[in-house]
């Protein structure tokens, strides 16, 4: 639980069945067990990409807004969380509330396995790779050599407990090369458009970009999930 709630001052949850009003997290938990979950699922989607998502419309439109969610296994719920801040000017915190909603029962959209995962991250970030080195010249050229760093490192793991015990190798080595990619896309924006200074410099930067950010978020989904979808086919 702490790693749900990490820097965050409160965490309650609405709408759970069976309580008339917000729960703490733990009391969420324990009640969302007794309704039958047993694993929660991440979603991290995106406008016009429902990833990890499966529906009805409503929940998975309030998911979208949010780019993130929750979706229970075994049990037709999921979370939503609306994140404000909260407190006097100089002793702001930061509250979230997770709107618990029914939730369709069916496959999550578009959640790649870690096998198919790992490989799109690979041939992604390499297509990427050469783009980028094409587009930034001198004036922006740690882009490209964090490009290339990011290829490189997904030989090697980086040393941190990116997962809880119990996951699978894989899960954990497809989830740091996520991150790396991540970061990389990441540095290509926030260095702007560094030597790519044509329109359409500017547009091919970009397209390189959106499919590896969209690799990245169906990698992340995968890595997170993969225990649950493990306990799923144990079990059939």
């Amino acid at each position: 639980m702490l790693a749900i709630v990490g820097e965050d001052a409160v965490h309650r949850v609405e709408g759970l069945p069976g309580e008339p009003g917000p729960v703490g997290l733990s009391l969420a938990l324990g009640r969302l067990r007794t309704l039958g979950a047993t694993g929660l699922r991440v979603a991290l989607p995106r406008p016009g990409h429902p990833l990890g998502l499966s529906g009805p419309p409503e929940f998975n439109k309030r998911a979208i807004d949010a780019e993130e969610a929750v979706v229970c296994h075994g049990a037709a719920l999921g979370l939503v969380p609306e994140v404000y801040e909260a407190g006097p000017a100089g002793d702001v915190h930061v509250e979230v509330v997770w709107h618990c909603l029914p939730v369709r029962e069916a496959p999550p959209a578009d959640v790649p396995s870690l096998g198919e995962a790992e490989r799109e991250l690979a041939e992604a970030l390499r297509e990427a790779t050469e783009v980028l080195s094409r587009l930034d010249v001198a004036g922006s050229g740690p882009v490209a050599e964090a490009a290339v760093d990011a290829y490189r490192a997904r030989a090697h793991g980086g040393g941190r407990e990116v997962l809880a015990p119990g996951y699978p190798p894989r899960a954990v080595r497809v989830l740091e090369l996520a991150q790396r990619v991540g970061l990389l896309v990441s540095l290509a924006y926030g260095h702007g458009h560094g030597g790519a200074v044509s329109a359409s410099e500017m547009a091919a930067r970009a397209a390189a970009l959106r499919p590896v950010e969209r690799t990245a978020r169906r990698a992340q989904v995968a890595a997170y999930n993969s225990v649950v979808e493990e306990r799923e086919r144990g079990g059939r």
